[in-house]
């Protein structure tokens, strides 16, 4: 399994989803490019800017493409947010081709019928960070506009690059990589489908309408409920108090899916899911929908091999509800099972739902599969790319 933490590290790019540090095989043999063509296609019929950025695999300084393909690094000078000094917006009328630096943690933005605005701060290492968009607060500059990203990563071992669902749906964007060995393609939503997220989600009742982001009478985006936790209090507990019961008289097997650890056998003791040393105390929604906090944070620094290859397993199969019925995880796992129990994750399920391959990121760890030529993320990789196109089409 290829994963999205693997190759998006730590940067803007995954702050809402933990860095995975597990091991994983290259079937390539090759360095990939340190430089890659990438083509922005506008099929929006609306004016629209791009904007690439990403951390500099040199230096990890922030850095962004500017239309002519020359690379500007932000400086800013204190510890306040503050514009950046010039703007790196590309202008995509019909298919423009810029040529893209190694870089990781990066984004490729799309904004229509106007710009985006970035700010920078100063750490108190003195490195720069960027400030991305912000799509929680209505007081950003940028919540009523209509903007989307793709994520990507081009190192010395491939490019790799998935359309993000994890943190919002909003404009559709569709990806395919020309490579030495052929092409890959990943289509993404098609137009129309924000609205129909989103009135599916208010047809759902309760909670899940506060999900849906409006500005101006339109649909702007659809969040993940990992934005509104707090609202979904309480709302998983029942199915982890069934899970933890079930558990507690029969044995859960995890597939690491690696041939040091293999299969690792859980039972609940106490108020605990334990699989030898390692221990899982009930998981809240909160902790579910974000795959990084309670029982599922991640410190890939001091966690050991085996909780970094649980972790990831356990918590797809808490939310795709399928723990009641299938305790080999993730083995015997059958996407027309998801999230088929109530209550269950309705964003991911709609989602995918609404995907004409049913491929996308709708959680941090919707990677996970039962097998390695399984994929339900939506991704595209290779280490030998030639081409890089990004599709942004219609909303509506």
């Amino acid at each position: 399994m290829v994963s999205r933490r693997r190759f998006l590290g730590y940067s803007a790019a995954a702050l809402t989803a933990p860095f995975w540090g597990q091991a994983i095989s290259l079937p390539f043999a090759s360095a990939a490019p340190e430089n890659l063509k990438f083509k922005l296609v506008n099929n929006s019929g609306a004016t629209a800017h791009a904007y690439i950025t990403g951390l500099s695999d040199g230096d990890g300084r922030a850095v962004f493409v500017r239309p002519d393909s020359t690379l500007y690094f932000p400086e800013a000078s204190g510890p306040e947010p503050q514009p950046l000094g010039e703007d790196p917006a590309i202008p995509v009328d019909g298919t423009v081709e810029v040529t893209v630096a190694r870089m990781f943690g990066a984004r490729v933005y799309f904004a229509t019928n106007d710009k985006l605005e970035f700010q920078a701060v100063k750490g108190a290492d003195g490195a720069t960070t960027v400030v991305h968009p912000n799509f929680v607060s209505d007081a950003d500059p940028n919540f009523g506009k209509d903007w989307t990203f793709a994520e990507f990563t081009l190192n010395a071992e491939q490019l790799y690059a998935n359309i993000s669902y994890v943190d919002f749906v909003a404009a559709p964007i569709g990806l395919h990589l020309q490579h030495a060995g052929g092409a890959q393609e990943v289509p993404g939503l098609p137009t129309g489908s924000l609205d129909k997220i989103a009135s599916s989600l208010k047809g759902q009742g309760g909670q899940w309408p506060i999900l849906v982001q409006e500005s101006g009478g339109k649909v702007v985006r659809v969040l993940s409920p990992n934005h509104r936790a707090g609202d979904f209090a309480g709302y998983l507990e029942p199915y982890v108090d069934e899970v933890y019961a079930k558990y507690a008289a029969e044995t859960l097997f995890i597939d690491t899916q690696r041939s040091d650890i293999g299969i690792l056998e859980g039972k609940v003791e106490g108020s605990e899911l334990v699989f030898g040393s390692e221990r899982f105390a009930k998981p809240t929604s909160a902790d579910i929908w974000g795959c990084n906090s309670g029982p599922f944070a991640n410190s890939p620094g001091s966690d050991s091999q085996q909780r970094l290859a649980i972790v990831p397993r356990l918590a797809a199969a808490f939310n795709r509800t399928t723990l009641l019925i299938n305790n080999e995880q993730p083995h015997s796992e059958d996407p027309a099972t998801f999230y088929q129990h109530e209550p269950t994750n309705h964003y991911a399920r709609i989602v995918h739902e609404n995907l004409p391959d049913g491929k996308g990121y709708a959680f941090p760890y919707d990677d996970v599969s039962s097998n390695a030529g399984e994929d339900h993320s939506g991704k595209v990789n290779h280490s030998d790319p030639e081409v890089f196109t990004l599709t942004l089409n219609a909303i509506r």
